[in-house]
């Protein structure tokens, strides 16, 4: 089975015989499967009426089990989003009934953020229609391989895990 990727390759090593083309086989594969996964993403979280940077936010509360919430600090750290960024998005999930916000029993100071049971219906409706797209891109691979792939993935991210 052949691909564009193939005639990209064929192409620059016609042009640049003196390179090893390798990376580009691997990762020209990756940009292009990363776009059609965005395009999925934009069209699942549509359907879910959450925005990406939406389901982001809503997805760390998700995560982190009833009563599904965290703190501002915390969602900084799962999001990796300034502190000026996440109290406009926090605001807008307000506005949008998604979120609440929560004085902190820990801390007089602090406040918790929550999700609401219309943020929490939205999160898990979105990412079903995720998981679905994702399960479609990866029907032609039996399960030995989707694995297999997963911990080449795995290796190839972790110079750049925290």
């Amino acid at each position: 089975m052949r691909d564009e990727v193939d005639e990209l390759v064929e192409a620059w090593a016609r042009e640049r015989p003196d390179l090893d083309l390798a990376p580009v086989e691997v990762f020209s594969r990756i940009s292009r499967l990363g776009r059609h996964l965005d395009l999925a993403r934009r069209e699942a979280f549509t359907a879910g009426q959450v925005e990406s940077w939406e389901f982001d936010v809503l997805a760390a509360l998700r995560r982190a089990g009833a009563p599904y919430e965290l703190s501002p600090g915390r969602l900084l750290r799962e999001t990796l989003v300034t502190s000026g960024t996440m109290t406009n998005r926090v605001d807008r999930l307000v506005d949008r009934g998604l979120v609440e916000r929560l004085p902190d029993p820990k801390d007089r100071r602090g406040v918790l953020v929550r999700l609401t049971p219309e943020g929490k219906v939205s999160v898990d409706s979105a990412f079903e229609k995720l998981l679905d797209a994702e399960q479609t891109f990866l029907a032609g691979l039996p399960e030995k391989d989707r694995l297999r792939l997963a911990a080449l993935l795995r290796t190839l991210l972790a110079p750049f895990a925290d």
